[in-house]
């Protein structure tokens, strides 16, 4: 079980890395736009496009390492009092009944949505806007895939802290 936590947190620390670079990326891009827009009075839809995208990216692929981390919202009302067998049992309960098919239901509705957008090849609603919709509509299955992956880690880590103690 370990190993199988291991390669999974794995991933979702890589792919967590990678993406906070976007996050650079997006500030920059929003300076431009500031730019462009006080000093010469001009702004390309694209390019707020491009910043929601940059932004929906970030928060969507970021959540399965905040996740990993433990810095997602949790309500601490008795979690912090508990024992770290009393959390683990408390985060395998929560992962198996709540974030698991939370994950899957969202994983399969987005995917399906997604795929749609992609064969109408669907673009931006707005004249000079961004072509491929769908690109940003993959990204929420990409980042509930992440996400549930993390969880079945997660999932794993409590069992194995259950069976130690």
């Amino acid at each position: 079980m370990e190993a199988i936590v291991g390669f999974i947190e794995n991933i979702t620390e890589r792919s967590g890395k990678a993406i906070s670079w976007l996050s650079l990326l997006l500030v920059l891009l929003i300076c431009v736009d500031v730019f462009m827009r006080y000093v010469f009075d001009f702004t390309l839809i694209w390019v707020i496009e491009l910043e929601i995208y940059f932004f929906a990216f970030l928060f969507l692929i970021g959540s399965a390492y905040a996740f990993k981390h433990d810095k997602h919202v949790r309500v601490d009302v008795f979690y912090q009092k508990k024992s770290e067998k009393g959390k683990a049992w408390i985060n395998l309960l929560g992962g198996l009944f709540f974030l698991l098919p939370w994950c899957a239901i969202v994983l399969w509705v987005s995917y399906n949505y997604a795929w749609f957008s992609l064969q109408m090849n669907e673009g931006s609603a707005q004249p000079g806007g961004l072509p491929a919709l769908y690109i940003l509509k993959f990204s929420i299955s990409i980042a509930f895939a992440l996400l549930l992956l993390q969880c079945i880690a997660s999932i794993l880590k409590s069992l194995i802290i259950i069976r130690k103690n």
